[in-house]
């Protein structure tokens, strides 16, 4: 990792970050699910929202989103590709309202990492191997993230948010980075 970068993704950065509060150790990382219109793959659209670039004329559905500021750290795309939008010591937007363990506020102690899905779509194996990959290499480099604390966006928000969703399969995936 070369100044919060990981050196096998793809940056693009995001403006929608800022500095983790003195003291904050980073021990959660947050699995989100994200299609951009809602059930559709592929496209610049989810790249544009962290970007502050979403044009609301595209798609109905951008109209309300357009102007929500929000990143993740990390996309791990269909195809398998891994996108950053903010170095991994930084404070991405992601988590929104949440709490985790009683301590609120995820942002300040976690990493989030964007899958291109839905709920209700199977992911698909290479965004799999590359997650394992990229989350082993996290905890390599933040060691208080134990497999106990690798959660959904769901568990951190259940009132407001379903991510990454019953498609998404937790066991195969916690197989993967033992």
């Amino acid at each position: 990792m070369s100044g919060g970068w990981l050196p096998n993704a793809r940056p693009v950065p995001s403006p929608n970050w800022d500095e983790r509060p003195t003291g904050a150790t980073v021990n959660l990382l947050v699995i989100h699910g994200i299609s951009l219109p809602p059930g559709s793959f592929g496209g610049p659209w989810i790249e544009h929202l962290f970007q502050n670039r979403l044009d609301p004329d595209v798609h109905p559905y951008f109209r309300d989103i357009a102007r929500v500021r929000v990143s993740s750290h990390l996309l791990i795309r269909r195809d398998g590709e891994l996108v950053q939008f903010v170095k991994l010591q930084h404070r991405a937007w992601h988590a929104g309202v949440s709490c985790f363990e009683g301590r609120d506020a995820c942002n300040d102690f976690s990493i989030g990492v964007e899958l291109e899905g839905s709920d209700d779509t199977h992911y698909e194996d290479a965004q799999y191997e590359i997650l394992a990959r990229t989350s082993r290499e996290i905890i390599d480099r933040f060691p208080d993230i134990r497999p106990e604390r690798i959660v959904g966006h769901s568990d951190i928000a259940p009132a407001r948010k379903t991510d990454p969703g019953r498609a998404f399969d937790w066991d195969r995936f916690r197989r993967l980075i033992a």
